[in-house]
């Protein structure tokens, strides 16, 4: 089906134009319609599918047909519009509440209105500058793995001195669940009072606890908004203080532990390993931080809530999906991580947003820069996918006005190949510096 703009004007993210269809596919959709009712239902006197006209009329009504003519019309026509116009809409097009119907033998005319994402500017289009951490492995990456490994030969002792329980110390205690705590009761868990992972009430309640005491404790939990958060009641009894014993690295102790003769043969061994993971990491995380740069420099306060939905949309699909796969459901998960639906949508709601101003900054850059969208940059991009026959799969894309969207991330990853290009990048030792930095909250917390 061929289609005719005649007029479109774009105004507060929203696409108006005027459509025009040609009277032989008005004539097409009406024959379609008399056909399809009189496959559907069943005229007396008349077998399916041969039931005239005026039959039809007289039973079913004609503006009936003409109802369902107008609205297959349009339905065919969609993908057309969004292809003749190049735009990926956000929501499904709008029609207006009432559109007139079809008359046969006439050209259709209807005014079509389009959602679309905002058209937002950047501070500055040149390549940002960005930290990364080196390609080859550092000490201080190295000694983080070694950490990691020692770890797991790590055991919790009881310490000799009867003291109160301190920040930082490790807690064997036995929780019995009061109120709405059922996923904290247990005997002798190993709790750590660093501020992590417990409510602030919690670690506040165990600090200063001596062994062989017992204190209840309560806490409220998060609660959507407008509505009283829920509270959490334990009994705990502290049984012990630890620290944790971590054997001293030694090359008879790598020998037993690890199967290698010396500490140095170890630490290269983990040094080979660190600089491959990186030959396939880093690539990956130079492209986020140089998107996340852009993002930041987006002259837009809040991205319009009928986009971020489209992205949240899609965001939560990809996420089912992928549980999908594993065989889990979106229950499961979610009890798993001990997390409600409510903070989970939050954070997708947040990731959604991110990820919406990661976007609309790309598309500002590929403006700025020219960026087209060549047949060969189609067909490439189809071949990349995997598809066997291209011409074939991009014609099925064009019928059904998906060829936009294509486009679009085509020019997204085009913006984003020069943004990779052309970054400035500092080459920073991370794990080093986030040691260092929690070193001096350490001695900062003692004074």
């Amino acid at each position: 089906m061929k289609i005719t703009v005649t007029e479109s004007e774009r105004k507060d993210n929203e696409l108006a134009a005027k459509v025009t269809i040609a009277a032989k596919d008005v004539n097409a959709a009406i024959e379609k319609a008399y056909k399809d009712i009189s496959h559907k239902y069943s005229f007396q006197g008349f077998r399916k599918g041969h039931t005239p006209r005026p039959v039809i009329d007289g039973m079913v009504g004609r503006q009936t047909v003409l109802a369902q003519a107008t609205n297959d019309l349009i339905n065919a026509a969609e993908p057309s519009l969004l292809e003749t116009l190049d735009v990926v809409p956000v929501s499904e097009p709008s029609y207006g509440e009432d559109p007139e119907l079809v008359v046969e033998g006439k050209p259709y005319h209807i005014e079509a209105k389009i959602a679309l994402r905002p058209e937002a500017e950047l501070d500055g289009y040149d390549a940002p500058e960005i930290d990364m951490p080196p390609a080859t492995a550092t000490p201080a990456e190295i000694d983080q793995q070694i950490d990691q490994l020692q770890s797991y030969h790590t055991t919790y002792e009881d310490i000799d001195e009867d003291r109160p329980a301190k920040s930082g110390d490790i807690l064997s205690v036995d929780i019995a669940n009061v109120e709405n705590a059922e996923q904290l009761a247990g005997s002798n868990r190993l709790l750590s009072l660093d501020g992590n992972g417990l409510p602030k009430e919690f670690d506040e309640a165990l600090s200063g606890m001596r062994k062989g005491e017992t204190k209840e404790i309560t806490w409220k939990g998060e609660a959507p908004e407008g509505e009283e958060a829920p509270s959490s009641t334990v009994k705990v009894t502290l049984n012990a203080i630890k620290e944790s014993v971590t054997p001293e690295l030694t090359d008879e102790f790598v020998k037993t532990g690890y199967g290698f003769d010396t500490v140095d043969a170890l630490r290269e061994a983990i040094k080979g390993e660190i600089e491959g993971d990186k030959k396939t990491s880093l690539p990956n995380l130079k492209e986020d931080r140089v998107v996340e740069a852009l993002a930041k420099r987006l002259k837009l306060d809040k991205v319009p809530e009928d986009y971020e939905n489209s992205v949240f949309n899609d965001l939560a699909q990809q996420f089912l999906g992928q549980l999908q796969r594993q065989g889990m459901s979106l229950d499961s998960f979610l009890q798993a991580r001990g997390i409600g639906a409510d903070q989970f949508i939050a954070d997708l709601h947040e990731q959604a947003e991110e990820r919406a101003r990661q976007s609309l900054a790309l598309d500002a850059l590929a403006k700025n820069l020219g960026i087209e969208v060549t047949k060969d940059d189609m067909k490439k991009e189809f071949e990349a996918a995997g598809v066997k026959d291209v011409k074939s799969s991009i014609q099925q894309f064009a019928n059904e006005g998906r060829l936009p969207a294509v486009r679009e991330s085509i020019k997204r990853t085009k913006a984003l190949a020069w943004l990779v290009e052309n970054a400035k990048v500092n080459e920073v030792d991370e794990v080093a510096e986030s040691k260092e930095a929690a070193s001096d909250d350490a001695s900062k917390d003692a004074e």
